[in-house]
């Protein structure tokens, strides 16, 4: 494994990774160029960045597109990227700092996120751009390998976040990456997906959603005792069966019928 360089920066600033904001700092170079590969990057592309800390990947992505935009909670890492951006002679990215989970609109069109998202945030950042009304044109995200092969489930193993992500978009696994690939090494391996927003099934998401989390509401109960009044017999469903066995059309089989 061929390492980047990051240490440098620790001494110099005299900081260490937060423990509080889930800073994992990616350090192998393999990894940087699987992620850059799956994002298909062209010059004309906008990359939305989501905690870039201390710009490995934010270097890379300014390289290949029109403008990065840079979300950093961490106010230290902010002015620490400012530092490195300038002496790299990098002018086309934008730093906010701020948590972008508190950002309420985002106004440009037509862009693609790339992050190494702290685990603790991962699904609240997924469902808040899927259910954007400017959707970005792909998510290219590093995420706990649990919560990728979670997000990946089929019948009989699905779950509420692979229904949701499923519902509005196209999941795949580009790679798994070991735990040395970062420093402090965290406890868990990871993985690279990607997702790409497609159109979504006509249903009111609010009451449909509303259906699937009653449906989950006893997991290890059987769907007819969490829904009860409905004919599972009319659309084809065994009335013992459980939420988790339910492929996403199955749902909106359920949905049509309590509409």
């Amino acid at each position: 494994m061929k390492t980047l360089s990051i240490s440098k920066y620790f001494k110099e600033y005299g900081i260490r990774p937060s423990k509080r904001l889930g800073q994992n700092f990616l350090i192998d170079e393999s990894v940087l160029r699987k992620i850059i590969a799956s994002a298909e990057l062209s010059p004309k592309d906008i990359v939305l960045e989501i905690g870039p800390g201390l710009g490995i990947l934010t270097l890379e992505l300014a390289k290949r597109v029109e403008k990065v935009i840079a979300i950093e909670k961490d106010e230290t890492l902010c002015q620490i990227l400012k530092n490195i951006l300038k002496a790299n002679k990098i002018s086309n990215v934008e730093i906010i700092n701020k948590d972008v989970l508190k950002i309420s609109n985002f106004q440009f069109l037509n862009y693609k996120i790339v992050a190494n998202l702290p685990y603790y945030i991962t699904s609240p950042i997924i469902r808040k751009f899927l259910e954007a009304e400017q959707k970005p044109k792909a998510m290219i995200l590093m995420v706990q390998k649990e919560v990728g092969q979670r997000i990946l489930a089929k019948p009989p193993h699905m779950n509420l976040l692979a229904i949701s992500v499923q519902f509005y978009a196209k999941p795949k696994i580009i790679a798994y990456v070991p735990k040395n690939s970062f420093y402090p090494q965290p406890k868990v391996d990871s993985a690279i997906i990607k997702i790409i927003p497609e159109s979504i099934p006509e249903v009111d998401t609010e009451k449909f959603f509303g259906i699937i989390k009653k449906g989950f509401s006893a997991k290890r109960k059987m769907l007819k005792n969490n829904l009860s009044g409905i004919d599972f017999d009319q659309i084809g469903l065994n009335p013992k069966i459980r939420a988790e066995n339910l492929s996403l059309n199955d749902w909106i089989k359920i949905y049509e019928t309590i509409k």
